[in-house]
């Protein structure tokens, strides 16, 4: 089969693999039609995250089964696989939180992933897809998946003043996701272009960082928001999102930061009694209720795209990502 490998830091390669045979009867082989390039396989390819060389790279897809497992979808059904490897016997397994496994992985990172024509995986692990939903919007439902479990641990009333910091992907996502759910939503990013399609996607109000504060004081009356989602990944902007948040409020760090700098305005996470939130990756009942979301139309996916290319126009494809006009940029496998 065709596959797109890493084969070193800044490596990659459009290649033959061998075609994966299921080591059981519990697993499927899932005919991959769409993937798409997430900020992780990003890091994987320039060296930052660490594998085993080669590697299929990808998690996020969409597909149709070739060959069923004993149970599960049956073949010919549209699925996607919830990417996670988990062991399903630890202590977070067991409190049915498998996304914090405590011996669990990812698929294209600690295991060959989805950048291929096809894939094994476990029945278990897999999701059906219904038909109304498009070929692009459902390259975005892991990505999705991963929102809508952020969102669960900081439930919105309505009425209530949300702000994401930066509208990216995932920022366009919570825009959606928060609107649907009643919040009042303000959209920040230095983009204008990305700040008029978080208009267009449900935001009640959209601003430039500089220009963030005063907006959200003048909507609330200077008490500040009741969440505040950080969907950038910088220090700088998670010390945003404590300054934008009101006493009582909630940051939800969805952003992954790795190191340290200036240090973040302690006395008002104390001062305010925040709550901060650090979601990470999504259970299987996520990915459920994101594909339920996207299939009932209460969401814009497509709109998010702004790419689709051709596997075999992976380095290509990477470079999109990587550019300031580009969004979710997805890759056909057929």
């Amino acid at each position: 089969m065709k596959c797109v490998q890493v084969t070193a830091p800044g490596q990659l390669t459009h290649t033959d693999a061998a075609d994966p045979t299921a080591p059981d009867p519990t697993h499927a082989i899932v005919k991959i039609d769409t993937v798409g390039i997430c900020g992780t396989d990003v890091k994987i390819l320039g060296g930052a995250i660490g594998v085993s060389y080669p590697r299929i790279m990808g998690h996020e897809m969409v597909g149709v089964v070739e060959v069923a497992a004993d149970t599960g979808p049956p073949s010919g059904r549209r699925v996607l696989i919830d990417p996670a490897i988990v062991c399903g016997t630890c202590a977070m397994c067991r409190k049915g939180r498998g996304n914090i496994c405590l011996e669990g992985g990812l698929l294209g990172r600690d295991a060959d992933g989805v950048f291929a024509e096809y894939a094994a995986a476990p029945s278990h692990r897999l999701l059906e897809v219904p038909d109304s939903i498009s070929g692009a919007a459902a390259g975005l439902l892991q990505v999705l998946g991963t929102c809508v479990h952020a969102q669960r641990g900081a439930p919105v009333l309505v009425g209530d003043v949300a702000v994401v910091l930066g509208l990216g992907v995932s920022g366009l996502l919570f825009t959606q996701l928060l609107s649907a759910a009643g919040a009042t939503v303000v959209g920040v990013t230095r983009s204008e272009w990305k700040r008029d399609l978080a208009r267009r996607l449900g935001a009640s109000a959209v601003a430039a960082p500089g220009d963030a504060d005063s907006l959200v004081r003048g909507m609330t009356g200077g008490r500040g928001a009741d969440l505040v989602v950080e969907a950038v990944g910088t220090e700088t902007t998670l010390a945003q999102a404590i300054e934008l948040a009101g006493t009582g409020g909630e940051v939800i760090v969805f952003g992954t930061l790795t190191g340290g700098g200036r240090g973040l305005p302690y006395y008002q996470l104390y001062f305010k009694e925040l709550t901060l939130r650090n979601p990470r990756a999504a259970t299987i009942d996520d990915y459920a209720r994101g594909i339920e979301l996207a299939a009932s139309g209460a969401l814009d996916l497509e709109s998010i795209v702004t790419d689709h290319l051709g596997l075999s126009e992976a380095p290509a494809a990477f470079e999109r990502v990587r550019s300031a006009d580009s969004l979710k940029v997805l890759m056909s496998v057929a």
